[in-house]
């Protein structure tokens, strides 16, 4: 799964035109934050928010370097902006189409896995109060994460809304369908009943298992 890999799911997002941060090596580290004052770990290879390292001290340096020992850590900027992101659906004829892009507001300033997972106080809007420009910018640079890593049926690519616009941070080829969960938000706001949805999944799933067979 491409996608799984941030490194190279931000490459690829990249080539096919989606605005992704720097990349930090580690060695790079000291240097990296006495540029850009606050920097950000994350595991190449975790999803959910889990393993997150927000670089604020020089503390924290020490914490990235002993993260990075037992799995590897992408490393970048500290993009300030509006949390959000944006659904693409392969429709059953197999076209494809963006979902309402949502703003996620945490309840204490991240939105790492308590904030997902554990705090009530998180709001997530949908459709999110971005402007006409910058819903447009997020559904297409969705849409262009999503055949860059070659994803079929369903993702959620998450963004930073910067001062300079939407910031690639990496797409969920598997993202959640519980009622907590932001896809069924998104199919929910775009009209789409969930039932729906999943009966569209299965019979896509079904054509794709007779080609290869």
């Amino acid at each position: 799964n491409l996608a799984f890999d941030k490194v190279a799911a931000k490459r690829f997002a990249a080539i096919a035109g989606v605005a992704a941060p720097a990349g930090v090596a580690l060695e790079n580290l000291d240097a990296a934050f006495a540029e850009y004052g606050r920097l950000i770990a994350k595991p190449a290879r975790d999803g959910s928010s889990y393993g997150l390292i927000f670089v604020n001290a020089k503390q924290d340096l020490v914490a990235v370097r002993n993260a990075a020992r037992s799995e590897e850590y992408l490393i970048e900027p500290f993009i300030a902006g509006v949390e959000a992101t944006c659904g693409v659906l392969e429709q059953s004829d197999g076209t494809l189409m963006s979902l309402p892009p949502i703003e996620i507001v945490p309840g204490e300033g991240t939105f790492d896995y308590t904030a997902k997972y554990l705090l009530k106080s998180t709001q997530e809007i949908c459709p999110g109060r971005f402007s006409p420009e910058i819903s447009t910018a997020l559904m297409d640079q969705a849409l262009r994460a999503h055949k860059a890593l070659s994803c079929s049926g369903y993702s959620r690519t998450d963004f930073i809304v910067s001062a300079n616009g939407p910031v690639y941070l990496e797409t969920n080829t598997l993202p959640g369908l519980t009622a907590a969960s932001l896809y069924p938000k998104a199919l929910k706001a775009q009209g789409i009943e969930f039932p729906d949805f999943l009966r569209d999944q299965i019979a896509l799933a079904e054509r794709r298992s007779r080609k290869r067979a």
